[in-house]
């Protein structure tokens, strides 16, 4: 059943649907029917507890076809050093309550502080269910966008960005650049080797999950296995 945004996040009028190219078609479709179980068994506590927080899922059109933004935590970080992400953070004061639009507006603004994004060249289309990350204790948003007008992006603060970056959809549907990640503690999980970069933990899951359920995940060897630093 198609679900509106507003009925499961509190858009404040943010989102737009209208003149989205004819490619993120089955992405919209996706964001508004997918269910948060399809998604991730980590879900928010049923008790409302968790870090509100959001990211944004940029998609534009680069040289090479459709792409994702996405960048590099610096290597000195406590949480997460040196993981590839999708831009985001915390819901902060400024950006309002969560039913009135605060998650997307914290999702630009983070993006903005982080890659020096201009959030005016950015159209909301979508969110996704909110999922959680327990090592963490976040309650996450994934807010989908379409980057209407681009501009100049790169890392504005060193201390928490090393790179700023965009992959080209096609790398990521590309079976030869897929694995499955193997953590030091057991767990496996999606990954993607593309730009130099190894994708995992809770972006890569929502980027396999947004490819399948967009109708673009290609066949791949599971069995391949990329082992991650212990660090990790």
């Amino acid at each position: 059943m198609t679900r509106t945004s507003e009925e499961i996040h509190g858009t404040g009028g943010l989102l737009r649907r209208d003149g989205l190219p004819a490619w993120l078609t089955p992405v919209d479709h996706a964001a508004r029917t997918v269910a948060p179980e399809q998604l991730s068994s980590f879900l928010p506590p049923a008790d409302g507890g968790g870090r509100q927080s959001a990211v944004l899922i940029l998609f534009g059109d680069g040289a090479h076809g459709p792409e994702l933004l996405l960048m590099e935590r610096a290597g000195s970080l406590r949480s997460h050093a040196g993981q590839p992400s999708f831009p985001g953070g915390s819901l902060d004061p400024e950006d309002g309550p969560p039913a009135r639009g605060g998650l997307l507006r914290a999702a630009l603004r983070e993006a903005r502080e982080e890659t020096g994004l201009d959030p005016s060249g950015v159209q909301l289309f979508g969110v996704l269910p909110r999922l959680y990350i327990p090592v963490s204790g976040f309650v996450v948003t994934p807010v989908l966008g379409w980057w209407r007008a681009p501009s100049p992006v790169g890392v504005v603060d060193p201390a928490e960005t090393a790179r700023v970056f965009t992959v080209p959809v096609a790398d990521l549907t590309d079976p030869a650049n897929r694995a499955m990640a193997v953590h030091p503690m057991g767990h496996e999980g999606p990954a993607f080797l593309v730009s130099s970069a190894l994708v995992w933990g809770f972006t890569a899951g929502v980027i396999d999950r947004i490819l399948h359920y967009a109708g673009w995940e290609r066949p791949w060897d599971r069995s391949r296995k990329v082992t991650l630093d212990r660090r990790s």
